[in-house]
């Protein structure tokens, strides 16, 4: 079966680290230094951080200065950078930082053309994500909608997306569980990899994810459910394995 890959998660607000209840602006929970936050997760093992800016996701500012030097600081994990993404500009600062990887959000509903163009020249290191309410597509930190998620997914397949990042809102920051229905779904139509975010309470959660990596389920972002003390990120691993 193989194992599911792992990415716990920092989303940064006005330099700290916090998580928000389905994204909402103003339902921030503080966890204080994100550079601790990345470092502690390394040191547990930890192969890829996901690391947002929440701020340049809302548009109302940017911690790339921070992000940056989280970034450069890193040593024996990858970094995945989303928030903001919105130019070409953005895109490279992220790699030219250390980023392994960039997660395009509300950019690649607004601008497709151009997010076909970032994925044909980076390839891999582009991963588009599709944050999801029922069936349609939310943008702009989860407050507008955008379109139809089928057609979304056909639509970047077209230009050779190779990995999505898919979220389901209403269960972010929940602690609810992850959709597991959608998740199938959404493999069963794309050839792209798919990486769960969003709802994981316990680590029978995990382990119902490591069931669809046969079908095309990658990974899956954690983040409420770490700094809540559900489980350790060691036993996030070893629910993650292979059985």
């Amino acid at each position: 079966m193989g194992a599911l890959q792992l990415l716990p998660a920092v989303d940064v607000v006005q330099g700290r680290a916090v998580r928000l209840v389905q994204g909402e602006a103003g339902t921030e929970h503080d966890y204080g230094d994100p550079a601790q936050a990345v470092a502690r997760f390394v040191q547990a093992g930890a192969q890829w951080v996901h690391v947002v800016d929440l701020d340049a996701a809302f548009d109302r500012g940017s911690n790339d200065e921070l992000l940056a030097r989280i970034v450069a600081s890193v040593q024996g994990a990858k970094i995945e950078l989303s928030g903001g993404i919105r130019d070409t500009a953005a895109l490279e600062r992220a790699l030219d930082v250390g980023a392994s990887r960039v997660n395009i959000g509300t950019a690649a509903l607004e601008n497709p053309q151009w997010t076909a163009q970032m994925i044909e020249t980076y390839g891999s290191q582009v991963a588009v994500g599709i944050d999801v309410r029922g069936e349609d597509v939310a943008t702009h930190g989860w407050v507008h909608s955008a379109g139809n998620l089928w057609e979304t997914l056909a639509r970047f397949d077209d230009v050779g997306c190779q990995r999505y990042v898919i979220t389901d809102v209403t269960r972010d920051g929940t602690l609810m569980g992850p959709n597991l229905d959608l998740l199938e779904r959404v493999c069963a139509v794309t050839p792209a990899h798919v990486v769960a975010s969003g709802g994981v309470s316990n680590l029978a959660d995990i382990r119902a994810l490591r069931e669809l990596v046969p079908v095309g389920v990658e990974g899956v972002i954690m983040g409420k459910a770490l700094y809540a003390g559900a489980f350790t990120l060691e036993e996030a691993f070893a629910a993650a394995q292979d059985s």
